[in-house]
């Protein structure tokens, strides 16, 4: 197939004009016509009960149609099922965390609303809270196989010629995404349409329909733009119900969108971890034993499970292995997914217990990790896909320049400043989930292509206009991907690295299969230059069906549907996993180093360069990959350095639930930083050969970062964020 050459061109993103002019239309920007505005009244304590809700001033306010209580909210379908998720939504007088919302003003503007929220009385019956956990904690009752074990791990460990045993903790981080969650929600008799700012339509969908006791078919889900995720959105949280129940209660569009603040509670974090890292290994530097275990934490009100140790069961070949989770249940809102969640917290503890080993061996940390390459995966046995770690370790190297580092920390420096050198080894699955397309030829020679992905901000719609333009022999620009609907056909979640794999090979397919039948008329067509030919003989290329060894003789797609008198053809594509998940490993891979320089007076912390190496297979547009490695880079500078929910650990409540008082990087934080893409050929992993790189931007950074600064001042730093005091304690 000679396609068009523009999978992994470099283009511009398709949908970068209508953002910077404002026409893209996010979810809390639909205008419908009669709408209330929603202010949610969140709580003030973490545990109890609501004595009593003094609602008149709030109702006697100008503007105010009603205001939803647990007294007056729509009864909904609560239970354990697949499409319900435990929360408190008005449905009873319980207060379970800090921020809980306990009641809902709905308004004519959202000024009015925001006001008469302060004017809602509410009276607590105040409960212990259980902030910090006292118990032992437990196995999660998740139905997921999350703990692994690989021969006596203990016991090599108590035999093995050098160890290292530390422990190493994460805090909370809250996802902080330029738009904040919203949703708009419209009742027309029993149907629900939702605008929704999500990264699984489909999902949503099926939870709310769940909820209301519809079926899926009667519940619309529309999301155009998302300006970023995270994984925050890919849960239903609150809010979206809460805007679904106040418009059947008023019969009157709704829209709910959070105010900053408001995200720190009913919108999922990254829990907390304390993981315990034993590395054994010989005197030349062989891993003899790996135990990692991991405890976090989750809601009383549902279960989530902060998989951390995944990453030690594949990364490295160890012969005996023990990983554990441990969850306790406390009176704080539920966790969620957080970019690359598990692998991100989980590669602090283990890479920097590598480091640690490093150290510990006399061996360079570059070198202790390729004595332990696992050339097949250590967890199935099965080869991999692709794996070119080997590779990423040497451009990364060699951009840094690594050989200048001295062996011995804080022995670098430049003038006062201390300075180090640190690396860290990055992976992540290549996940894919069943997805489907449809695509449409039209006489004008265009093309329209639509799935019921999300735009999350990392360029689908303009990977997926590649993809199509592609496989159809179509310029790009004569292409229009539509997606973010819920009546398109089924796809991924944008969420786990894997949207772009699932999507991206169904929207191949659907495309070759309505070129496959636009050929079909032409070679039936005594009048074409192509009647008669084999299907396997023709090729597509700028507009035009031809044959392969006879480029001239052939015709454009416009003529032939033209003289068909059709004025749109259309096939759909699907795509899911098949038996080459039997067959092969399949992850992407990649390699961090960090340059930092350390005041030794004041500890403070500059990260002066930042580069990373990244294998992920084929690359469907250079710019938009290297602008999500960054953007995965700075985030992980933000948890190495900055990020960290502080709560009162006497009543629960947030503390630092604004930017003002939750760090985050800015400009003048990021150094020179850097992405290299290390070509990579994947066959095997799905039909476009591409492995999602969402998450693993993020993998190590922290860890790359904790050991530069342990080379330049000597001192580990197990806990994170690395601040000053840590540094001068």
């Amino acid at each position: 197939m000679s396609g068009t050459g523009v999978v992994g061109a470099p283009i511009d993103r398709v949908d970068g004009y209508a953002k910077v002019t404002g026409s893209a239309r996010y979810s809390a920007e639909w205008p419908l016509p009669g709408m209330l505005y929603g202010y949610l009244v969140l709580s003030t304590i973490s545990s109890g009960r609501i004595a009593r809700i003094d609602t008149l001033a709030a109702l006697a306010h100008p503007g105010v149609v009603a205001v939803m209580t647990p007294q007056n909210a729509p009864k909904l379908k609560l239970g354990d099922g697949p499409a319900q998720i435990k929360m408190m939504l008005l449905q009873n007088d319980e207060v379970q965390y800090d921020r809980q919302p306990v009641a809902v003003v709905l308004a004519d503007t959202f000024e009015r609303a925001k006001y008469a929220a302060s004017l809602v009385d509410v009276t607590y019956d105040r409960a212990k809270a259980v902030i910090v956990s006292k118990e032992t904690y437990k196995p999660p009752a998740t139905g997921r196989k999350l703990d692994t074990e690989r021969g006596d791990a203990t016991a090599a460990f108590a035999t093995s010629p050098v160890r290292v045993d530390n422990v190493y903790t994460t805090p909370q981080e809250n996802h902080n995404p330029m738009e904040p969650h919203a949703t708009t929600a419209e009742w027309k008799g029993d149907k629900l349409t939702v605008y929704e700012a999500s990264q699984g339509i489909f999902g949503a969908r099926r939870r709310l329909a769940g909820v209301f006791g519809i079926p899926s078919t009667d519940v619309h889900v529309i999301t155009k733009f998302v300006g970023g995720g995270f994984g925050s959105k890919g849960q239903t949280w609150p809010h979206t119900y809460l805007a679904a129940m106040g418009a059947k209660l008023t019969g009157k569009p709704v829209k709910i969108a959070l105010w900053r603040p408001q995200m720190w509670g009913s919108t999922g974090y990254r829990s907390p971890t304390r993981q315990r890292v034993a590395l054994g290994a010989t005197s030349d530097g062989k891993l003899t034993s790996t135990i990692h275990e991991v405890q976090s934490q989750t809601s009383m009100i549902d279960t989530f499970v902060e998989s951390s140790g995944a990453i030690s069961a594949v990364l490295y070949a160890t012969p005996t292995l023990l990983v554990t989770h441990r969850l306790t249940k406390l009176n704080v809102g539920t966790p969620t997914y957080m970019r690359a969640p598990g692998e991100s917290s989980g590669s602090f503890a283990l890479e920097s217990a590598m480091d640690e080993l490093a150290y510990a061996t006399g061996l360079d940390p570059i070198e202790l990790r390729l004595r332990n390459y696992a050339e097949t995966d250590p967890e199935s046995k099965l080869p991999y896909s692709s794996k070119s770690l080997r590779e990423c370790y040497r451009a990364g190297a060699e951009a840094i320049g690594w050989n200048r580092r001295a062996s011995k920390a804080g022995t670098m420096r430049d003038g006062k400043w201390l300075v180090g050198l640190g690396m860290a080894s990055a992976t992540y699955p290549a996940r894919r989930s069943a997805s489907s397309a449809i695509a449409r030829v039209r006489a004008d020679g265009t093309a329209l292509v639509e799935s019921g992905g999300v735009d999350i901000g990392t360029g689908g719609y303009t990977v997926f206009a590649q993809v199509a333009a592609d496989a159809l022999g179509i310029p790009v620009e004569h292409v229009r991907f539509d997606l973010g609907d819920s009546d398109f056909p089924n796809a991924a979640q944008a969420g786990g690295s894997q949207q772009t794999a699932s999507v991206g090979s169904a929207v191949k397919l659907a495309a070759l299969n309505a070129r496959a039948k636009v050929a079909a008329l032409a070679i039936a067509d005594p009048a074409s230059p192509l009647h008669g030919a084999s299907p396997d003989a023709i090729d597509a290329k700028d507009g035009r069906i031809f044959l392969k060894d006879q480029p001239s003789r052939g015709e454009t797609y416009a003529a032939i549907l033209t003289r068909a008198k059709t004025d749109v053809l259309e096939a759909t594509g699907d795509a899911k996993p098949g038996d080459e998940t039997k067959q092969y490993a399949m992850d992407a891979f990649g390699a961090h180093f960090a340059e930092v320089r350390v005041d030794p007076d004041l500890g403070e912390v500059r990260i002066t360069r930042h580069i990373a190496a990244f294998a992920s297979g084929h690359i469907l547009n250079a710019k938009l990959a290297r602008s999500q490695y960054l953007g995965g880079i700075v985030f992980g500078i933000g948890m190495a350095l900055m990020e960290n929910t502080r709560m009162d650990e006497r009543s629960g409540r947030i503390m630092t639930a604004t930017l003002a008082e939750y760090l985050l990087p800015v400009h003048a934080d990021i150094p020179a930083i850097d992405a290299i893409i290390v070509p990579e050929y994947d066959p095997h992993v799905n039909e476009i050969g591409a492995k999602g790189i969402g998450e693993i931007g993020i993998v190590g950074v922290a860890a790359a970062i904790a050991n530069a600064v342990y080379h330049a001042t000597g001192k580990r730093v197990r806990d994170l964020p690395i601040t000053p005091e840590k540094l001068l304690a």
